[in-house]
């Protein structure tokens, strides 16, 4: 007897999501609860587990399909069943000409069976070790479980030295070839990042978009860092970054300049007297922005777990929906990737955000003596509907003054 998977409730308002990939192929061996799927949805990728333990029946979805929340994506058949690597190689879920599906075969065949490895393949990982020719057993999975995700094999595959060119299988529907061998490939945008380009998109047209910038000395920071980084990490088991700072000199500044925590809400100004952060984060997917709530109220080192726990569960990708939701300000560290100085987009209810750049030693005058300092750049874009351009300058100069002088942060001043 089989049972059905349906597609779970996946959060408030939300109604479909897309097929991601499989976890599982039909004759594998699952376990009740095992993830045997992963969804896309517009904020995170949400795994599908397996209602019973059981044999994975057939993929009633395709890999790239919507499907609507309760709809049947599989079966599960009762019995044990026989290890994945005994199973014989599934036909191609998808119609396609013939010399791909040998293909598509073929990369079947070079992945580690599902018994042998606890990172088998899905189906878009071994097309995507088929055209980098990665030989997947050299590949270190960072995906959930240590599976091999697509990033992984680009990584794999930009390390490669370049050989002598081999022959080549067809070249996927998806990629097209114009004289003089320059390629030109298609992919279908996921909903994360259609969502994230709908959002800007629709800040810009309803904001009044502004822009004030400021710098800050990060002498102060860099050398309590330095002198406590080792002490902290023992006590509280995690590293003391910038992160903890900032959160923190900004909560107080809100207090300050209320109207940079606040939103607008059709003809009506909403304050809030809490503070929850949003801290920008990078995923495989695209940037993700969980809430650290009451920030006002955690100490630094609460602070540093929290962002650190997010940003382990986003590149691993299970974030829960409602860690997404809300927010009052927003706070985005290009830094990491060496920005040195941008104008970020205010992630709409939210009427500010905050971008912080790369650290760079420069000259810079103190007390009539031009001297070394390492300096930081300070953006923050606001809703000029809100919030005025004074209170734009005075919020940042009080965040300027609590990071080069930590010990307003202690003090509340």
């Amino acid at each position: 007897m089989a049972t059905e998977v349906t597609v779970p409730v996946l959060g408030e308002s939300i109604t479909e999501a897309t097929l991601g990939e499989w976890l599982k192929q039909p004759g594998d061996k699952v376990a009740a609860d095992e993830p045997i799927a992963s969804l896309e949805t517009d904020k995170v990728s949400v795994e599908v587990p397996s209602p019973v333990a059981g044999i994975m029946g057939e993929h009633a979805v395709k890999v790239g399909e919507t499907v609507l929340v309760g709809a049947m994506i599989a079966t599960i058949d009762a019995g044990d069943g026989a290890p994945a690597s005994a199973v014989a190689p599934q036909p191609a879920v998808t119609a396609s000409p013939a010399p791909q599906a040998a293909s598509a075969e073929a990369a079947s065949q070079q992945a580690p069976a599902a018994g042998d490895s606890p990172a088998a393949l899905s189906p878009s990982v071994r097309r995507a070790v088929l055209e980098h020719g990665v030989d997947p057993s050299t590949v270190k999975g960072t995906g959930k479980d240590g599976r091999i995700t697509k990033e992984d094999v680009a990584v794999a595959a930009s390390s490669k030295p370049v050989a002598a060119p081999s022959p080549t299988p067809a070249v996927a529907p998806s990629v097209a070839t114009a004289a003089g061998g320059r390629n030109e490939e298609r992919v279908r945008m996921t909903r994360l990042r259609q969502t994230i380009a709908k959002r800007l998109k629709d800040a810009q047209n309803s904001a009044a978009l502004l822009t004030t910038f400021n710098d800050v000395d990060m002498t102060a920071v860099i050398e309590a860092r330095t002198k406590y980084k080792d002490l902290f990490e023992k006590k509280h088991g995690v590293r003391l970054g910038f992160m903890g700072f900032f959160v923190k000199a900004a909560c107080m500044a809100l207090k300050d300049i209320p109207s940079v925590n606040a939103s607008i809400e059709g003809d009506e100004i909403v304050y809030h007297d809490y503070a929850d952060i949003s801290v920008a984060v990078s995923s495989p997917g695209g940037l993700v922005v969980p809430v650290v709530r009451d920030a006002d109220q955690m100490s630094v080192a609460q602070v540093e777990k929290t962002i650190g726990d997010f940003g382990r569960r986003a590149k691993d990708g299970t974030l829960k929906m409602d860690e997404m939701k809300g927010g009052t300000f927003t706070i985005s560290n290009g830094g990491v990737f060496g920005s040195l100085m941008s104008t970020p987009i205010i992630n709409p209810p939210q009427s500010a955000v905050l971008g912080l750049h790369r650290i760079e030693d420069r000259a810079v005058v103190v007390n009539g003596q031009i001297v070394i300092r390492p300096m930081m750049y300070l953006a923050l874009s606001y809703d000029h509907r809100l919030i005025d351009g004074r209170e734009a300058v005075t919020f940042l100069v009080a965040l300027k003054n609590a990071i080069e002088d930590p010990t307003r942060i202690l003090i509340d001043l």
